[in-house]
């Protein structure tokens, strides 16, 4: 397994504010949920950052996201060291297969693969 990307999660009720402030940076909105906007950089797309307004489907809003090839065994690999799981391994509408992890300073971690 390893990891593909990895984004940090802004959460602020402000995402145009801040899609508008990233983006004189040079950053462009590659996602746009209503809830969450990740803007990322055209010369270097792994180069993001995401800014969200709540998790839709998860019970607190991730500090970071981490992408891997392989989220099942992430999954069992965060199960098997003990590691608190805050969100469980499911589907989501949009097209990831994630959960939550909590790493031993207290951030929240959503640990996610694209189906």
């Amino acid at each position: 397994m390893s990891a593909r990307r990895i984004v940090p999660n802004i959460q602020s009720e402000a995402l145009e504010e801040n899609a508008e402030f990233y983006g004189l940076l040079g950053l462009e909105e590659v996602m746009n949920h209503g809830w969450i906007v990740t803007l990322a950089s055209p010369s270097a797309p792994g180069a993001q950052v995401s800014i969200m307004t709540r998790d839709r489907t998860a019970p607190v809003a991730p500090d970071m996201s981490i992408e891997v090839d392989d989220v099942d065994t992430a999954y069992a690999a965060m199960l098997g060291s003990g590691a608190e799981i805050v969100h469980p391994l499911q589907d989501e509408e949009w097209g990831v297969r994630r959960f939550f992890v909590r790493a031993p300073d207290g951030r929240v971690v959503n640990v996610l693969g694209h189906r």
